[in-house]
């Protein structure tokens, strides 16, 4: 009775955390997503950003949703160029200098929805993160990366799979 309880409880707990996130999908209509190529369009390329923002958003999705990749021809279909890597500097200091210099990341993303082409959508999502002005941007590079492509894409989850 105890195992039953538990096994019940945590159900409970699991079913509560998947309808707090919000995510609406009707799995009855759609089941696959697919992902074009993301290319890096901005004027500073870093060779492998591409790949990364492409492959958080695919785990994202099959992490955080029941829908299977497909390679092409997706009930849903994400494709997205990388328009924008620019780095600025922040906080000004006495003698023009800088503390921190911020690296932003632009990405243009269209969503295409084939069984409800009434909720395709085409929006621009940036994301920055800052690094002291003393650091050389490779030494930081991937750490920065890694933070701005979590929060690019669980924008783009969002705006994609959640009513909010």
């Amino acid at each position: 009775m105890k195992k039953l309880l538990l096994l019940f409880t945590v159900s409970l707990l699991i079913a509560s955390c998947y309808t707090f996130k919000g995510i609406s999908i009707d799995y009855n209509k759609v089941s696959t997503f697919s992902l074009g190529d993301f290319p890096n369009n901005s004027t500073n390329v870093v060779p492998t950003l591409s790949q990364d923002v492409r492959e958080a958003l695919r785990l994202k999705i099959l992490n955080e949703s029941r829908l299977g990749s497909t390679t092409a021809n997706g009930d849903v279909e994400f494709n997205g160029t990388i328009t924008s890597y620019r780095i600025s500097s922040v906080a000004p200091q006495p003698g023009e200098t800088t503390q921190f210099n911020r690296l932003t990341i632009t990405v243009q993303v269209e969503f295409i929805n084939n069984t409800d082409p009434e909720q395709d959508w085409k929006q621009s999502f940036n994301w920055f993160a800052d690094y002291d002005a003393n650091e050389n941007l490779p030494n930081v590079q991937d750490d920065l990366h890694e933070e701005i492509i979590t929060e690019l894409v669980e924008n783009i989850f969002n705006k994609a799979f959640t009513n909010w």
